[in-house]
């Protein structure tokens, strides 16, 4: 059974990588890999959740994020 809130569209959160992890600690190198930012100015779209703000908050200094 569908959940109450699956007729309305669900948040997304485009993330553009805008500065190198490289000179950063390994985890910080591991989260951006984790939000599937490979390359410079890469963007991804992903689901607005706890677990991608919690990731996107500790890289802030890296990423844009727009609401979509």
């Amino acid at each position: 059974m569908a959940s109450p809130n699956s007729n309305a569209a669900a948040k997304k959160l485009r993330i553009t990588l805008v500065r190198s992890p490289l000179g950063n600690t390994q985890r910080h190198k591991d989260t951006v890999r984790a939000l599937g930012l490979r390359k410079l100015h890469q963007a991804v779209e992903q689901a607005d959740t706890p677990a991608v703000r919690g990731m996107i908050a500790k890289v802030l200094h890296l990423v844009t994020v727009e609401e979509l």
